[in-house]
């Protein structure tokens, strides 16, 4: 019953939120398990982030979903592939009209399959109050300027010299938010 003349394509599947993981490892047993749908669905994806994150003033590394409540599936659309993703538990139906699998293009594939990149969510906003924790500035106080995502370092406005505003740069594990 498989066209299989017709080309692979990456779909976009919803899933319950929590579920992506479920979702993934659950077809991938079923790939294995039934010879024909190796011939239809390739690949299961959940697209994942390196992220580092400021928690407690040090650096913790994690994972993260890209997009949470979705997987991307790679397939040949047949009524057999769509009925075992589609009927896969955790599934609430593919991302298109009336859940009719719409196929990504390639730009939207290499934009969401690209975007598994190292990202850094440092907690802090510019204008937030902060308080210098080590260093020569210890608990001085300053409001954020400037955050620099790539070598980590935050720019404050600081309050010295007879209350003259000063911009420091200081490391991220040096400050914490002040309420």
């Amino acid at each position: 019953m498989a066209d299989n003349n017709r080309e692979a394509c990456w779909y976009v599947v919803h899933t319950y939120s929590g579920y992506e993981n479920k979702v993934k490892d659950t077809l991938e047993k079923t790939i294995e398990n039934n010879n024909a749908m190796k011939d239809l669905i390739f690949e299961v994806r959940v697209p994942m982030e390196d992220v580092v994150e400021i928690r407690n003033g040090k650096r913790v590394k994690s994972q993260r979903k890209v997009y949470p409540g979705y997987v991307l599936v790679h397939m040949i659309e047949t009524s057999d592939s769509w009925y075992v993703v589609r009927n896969t538990r955790g599934v609430t139906g593919f991302v298109g009209p009336d859940s009719k699998p719409v196929p990504l293009t390639q730009d939207e594939v290499d934009m969401m399959l690209n975007s598994e990149q190292k990202s850094v969510d440092f907690g802090f906003a510019i204008g937030e109050n902060v308080r210098i924790l080590s260093g020569p500035l210890e608990n001085f106080s300053g409001v954020v300027e400037d955050v620099d995502t790539i070598r980590g370092k935050l720019t404050v406005k600081v309050q010295m010299f007879f209350g003259r505003e000063t911009p420091v740069e200081v490391d991220l594990d040096q400050v914490e938010k002040i309420d």
